[in-house]
């Protein structure tokens, strides 16, 4: 058997190739959309996808699935568990062709084999109604018992998948806790399961779909018995269990319910990755003056971005937290959009975009061109930039309000008293209640989530201030001041 995790960094989702070097056949498990790396990885190792599935219908990216049966032929496995609401509806249409596509409905206890490596199906609902697990057993190597099982976002390494998604995200009303009793459900039959099975999660740490994610990319079921708080709290009872799951999540990224809508009826088949070209400063000032499109400035130092910025851009930096930042910020996915980049990071933005459904990149310009931008005159504004040491200061005028953007569950820990909690990845829903008669002073732990917020704010029409301070500094210096 080939077994190959493959990791994207910035969702801290895997996707997961499964060989039969025998007959070179091979399964891909919960791909992301732009699968050409998977087909390229599959090559060097002697093996031809012939067929792929997933542990259920995604909410942090675009699957690929659909991608590899339409370009491919590969085959479908996917689950027809759960109710009514969540099935996969694009599978049961026709192909881009006209024809149908070659799926295999499965269910609870089910099994199915690409070349000798078997697969058998448990349903573990509870993150989502549909949700299935693998156990995967080497039958081609001479095993007769399976060696992992792919947990999707059931089990993660250290966590469990969150149950509030369908609430909190894609706004299924009343869904949370009944999903939270189906978690514990699951969870007990993973109690049953031997302690050898590797555990093989699709996220790790740095996903929104847990909330305490470990960083080691597996596990064991074993280890996750003796040391997941969240297993350990279903041991509790069922009621102390569903508090546990429930506490403390922290608020989806407003992409998510596109995602899972999109995921679920179908997703557009990509064909390729878009390939935006390079702007002139001339092209660049056209572009600025389009209302219709939507300049992302990927400058890493946001200090540059507060001193100098073209108007209504939006700061996203090229670093981890990109696709959360957009996909929070940027409600329509259709919007033409300019990157303030890097040549060498061109294709790795246009990637990270097109996995969370914004296709339309239609150019970019590097830094240097910005600075040619800004030295012809090109129109810029800038944002007011201050620390925690003066901090009080601006809070004592009557004119400012505090925004604090972190989770719920930060500013619930501690924050400074009066400030209104926003947190940034839902800032959209938020942006209309804010006073707009007041200069907002946004501050999150470290200064990264906040700047992406003042230039969100900035850009639909606040008075910001940015506070770019690390939290603990006001928290160390003004403790009588912070309410809990």
């Amino acid at each position: 058997m080939l077994f190959r995790q493959i990791n994207d960094e910035k969702l801290a989702q895997y996707a997961y190739l499964i060989g039969c070097q025998e007959t070179g056949e091979a399964l891909l498990v919960d791909p992301e959309r732009d699968i050409d790396r998977y087909l390229a990885l599959a090559d060097a190792e002697g093996v031809e996808i012939v067929a792929v599935t997933e542990t259920h219908i995604h909410a942090d990216f675009l699957s690929g699935a659909r991608e590899l049966a339409e370009r491919t032929g590969a085959s479908l496995y996917l689950s027809d568990e759960g109710d009514e609401n969540w099935k996969y509806e694009w599978a049961q249409g026709p192909t881009q062709t006209g024809g149908a596509y070659d799926v295999t409905w499965l269910h609870d206890g089910d099994t199915f084999r690409v070349g000798n490596v078997e697969l058998e199906v448990l349903h573990t609902p509870g993150h989502t109604p549909e949700h299935l697990s693998f156990l995967v057993t080497d039958r081609g190597g001479g095993a007769d018992e399976p060696m992992g099982l792919l947990t999707g976002d059931f089990a993660f390494v250290g966590d469990l998948g969150r149950p509030d998604l369908l609430e909190s995200a894609a706004q299924v009303e009343g869904a949370m806790e009944p999903s939270a009793r189906s978690l514990y459900a699951s969870v007990q039959r993973f109690l049953d399961l031997p302690d050898h099975l590797q555990v093989w999660p699709a996220h790790g740490a740095g996903s929104a779909c847990g909330k305490a994610l470990g960083a080691v990319p597996q596990s064991t079921v074993g280890y996750e018995k003796q040391f997941n708080p969240m297993v350990e709290a279903a041991r509790a009872g069922e009621d102390a269990f569903v508090e546990a799951i429930l506490e403390g999540q922290p608020e989806p990224q407003m992409y998510f319910a596109r995602m899972k809508r999109d995921n679920k009826d179908g997703m557009p088949v990509l064909g390729s990755l878009p390939s935006p070209r390079e702007l002139t400063v001339h092209e660049l000032k056209e572009a600025a003056a389009d209302e219709d499109r939507l300049i992302i400035d990927t400058r890493v130092d946001r200090s540059a971005y507060m001193a100098r910025h073209i108007p209504g851009s939006l700061y996203a930096p090229m670093n981890d937290t990109f696709n959360t930042v957009v996909g929070s910020l940027v409600e329509d996915e259709t919007t033409p959009i300019v990157l303030i980049v890097g040549e060498e990071d061109v294709e790795a933005a246009v990637r990270d975009l097109v996995r969370i459904g914004y296709d339309n990149v239609e150019g970019f310009a590097e830094v240097d061109t910005l600075q040619r931008y800004f030295e012809t005159d090109g129109p810029s504004e800038t944002i007011d930039e201050i620390t925690f040491e003066n901090f009080d200061a601006e809070q004592r005028d009557a004119s400012t309000e505090v925004l604090d953007v972190r989770y719920r569950s930060e500013y619930e820990e501690g924050h400074v008293d009066g400030a209104i909690n926003a947190s940034y990845t839902r800032m959209p829903e938020y942006a209309a209640d804010l006073p707009e008669e007041k200069t907002m002073l946004v501050h999150c732990g470290s200064g990264a989530r906040a700047a992406a917020a003042s230039s969100y704010l900035a850009r639909a029409g606040h008075s910001v201030k940015y506070v770019n301070d690390h939290f603990a500094n006001y928290e160390s210096t003004s403790e009588e001041r912070v309410a809990a």
